[in-house]
């Protein structure tokens, strides 16, 4: 896994490795700069707007004529073969990656910061000693944290981050027919749609390529496959149509905690809702504090399904049916079956459909029954084993039985109709003389609460 920690001195950056995100050497050593005066960046390059209507690519006629340097560059990086570069790039540091960016795009290229630990692309942009920009969407509804941290990144880099907002009339708009928080009873989708997607889409109409601070290791499914460099399958970049824009991932193959020992070594700014309990940052009424044994992405829109937690942005990491792409671990599809099981214990009853049906019919239960609906690629179900195994291994021989039943796949539509699954993990328990089951509230999954929920009931 690529981690890295770099020192820097007037004349070079000396790069070493580190256990986390090896950054590596770049190509060649460049000197780092000392940061400009606030303000000089933005007068270096052309502020983030959509493309002029009348801008076209360059003709055939024209094609003799002389050219910038910046154009020869762009023209030498829209006859890469994309697929083949993230082959080529997939064992390189980020530094390395974002080096290589940087190089063929100029100012045609932009680090998309959404403050929170995606800094670390800006830490990145800066060690190159290359000119780099930033922009950020603007919801209108960040925790104030974040806007704060935004002031000190440009204060931090000498940098104007280049903010886009939504339309004020379809904001209006959405509230005055919907309430301010219709996400809550209708999906997350429309609301970012408005707020999130489209002032995105006007952004990447004035540029060539964007950074990104996607990992694989951020959300099931849904990020597992994404490669350091690709075409992007879902928006237009200045030159319009299929093709038109690159999306970097130089993260992609990091994991977070690695990211979080470069930080820490660099002595970058972050958020200070991460040091109460935030992991993934977005808008503050979509977003909460992880708990111990959750995963990372259950601080986003915790009321919807595991695979659902895309605000649009990436929109092209699932397919057409709306299931993620077809990965070996962690993800849908063919992952269902190659994700090996979880929750291997003798202590805990591995139920059958007819099991957990006949479990279901009992008036009279002979004793209580605790049981997980799961599903074995969910990383928020992974989070939550060895909790898991050791409730059952406490309750055994207590009289309370301690089960799992894996809901995915075709059992999961039967799961959401008879067992009140909504999203993986779901914890029931089956009293000895009630009929429904109940389940577990809290996103709590250590042990001691799950033996609170136990103890309370039984």
């Amino acid at each position: 896994m690529a981690s890295a920690t770099a020192s820097i001195s007037s004349h070079s950056i000396a790069l070493r490795d580190l256990k986390a995100a090896r950054i590596g050497a770049v190509r060649q050593q460049v000197a780092v700069p000392a940061a400009a005066p606030k303000g000089q960046r933005a007068r270096a390059v052309r502020p983030l707007c959509a493309a002029e209507p009348s801008r076209k690519p360059v003709s055939a006629s024209a094609a003799s004529a002389p050219v910038a340097p910046v154009e020869e560059e762009a023209s030498a990086a829209a006859s890469v073969d994309y697929e083949a570069l993230a082959l080529e790039l997939v064992d390189a540091s980020p530094l390395e990656i974002m080096d290589r960016a940087l190089d063929m795009f100029g100012s045609e290229i932009a680090i998309a910061f959404s403050g929170a630990e995606d800094v670390a692309l800006i830490e990145y942009a800066k060690l190159t000693g290359r000119p780099f920009r930033v922009f950020s969407l603007d919801t209108g509804r960040l925790n104030p944290e974040t806007y704060q941290l935004f002031d000190k990144v440009e204060k931090h880099y000498g940098i104007h981050i280049e903010y886009m907002f939504p339309e004020a009339s379809e904001v209006q708009d959405l509230v005055r027919t919907k309430g301010l928080f219709s996400f809550y009873e209708d999906g997350h989708q429309e609301c970012c749609r408005v707020r999130k997607v489209r002032p995105l889409r006007r952004a990447l109409k004035g540029l060539k390529a964007w950074i990104t601070g996607q990992r694989k290791d951020q959300s099931p499914g849904t990020r597992a496959s994404i490669p350091v460099v690709q075409v992007d399958p879902s928006f237009e970049g200045l030159d319009g149509g299929a093709g038109s824009l690159i999306k970097w991932n130089p993260v992609a193959n990091v994991d977070g905690k690695d990211i979080w020992t470069f930080l820490r070594t660099m002595d970058v700014p972050v958020n200070t809702l991460h040091a109460q309990g935030y992991v993934s940052i977005g808008c503050e009424p979509c977003t909460r504090p992880v708990l111990p044994g959750q995963h990372e992405r259950e601080g986003r829109w915790w009321w919807e399904d595991a695979t659902a937690k895309e605000c649009g942005l990436h929109k092209g990491n699932i397919d057409k049916e709306g299931q993620t792409p077809k990965v070996g671990v962690n993800g849908n599809g063919s992952a269902e079956a190659s994700a090996p099981d979880i929750f291997q214990s003798q202590a805990i009853v591995n139920l059958t459909r007819p099991g957990i049906e006949n479990l279901l019919r009992l008036e009279n239960r002979a004793e209580p029954w605790l049981a997980v609906l799961y599903a074995p690629w969910c990383p928020y179900c992974q989070a939550m084993e060895a909790s898991y195994v050791e409730l059952a291994e406490q309750l055994s021989g207590s009289g309370i039985k301690v089960a799992k039943f894996r809901a995915d796949g075709e059992q999961k539509s039967f799961a959401q109709a008879e067992l009140q699954l909504q999203s993986f993990p779901t914890i029931l328990l089956f009293p000895g003389r009630t009929v429904k089951p109940i389940k577990y509230p809290s996103e709590k999954r250590d042990v001691q609460s799950l033996l609170a929920f136990v103890n309370t009931l039984r």
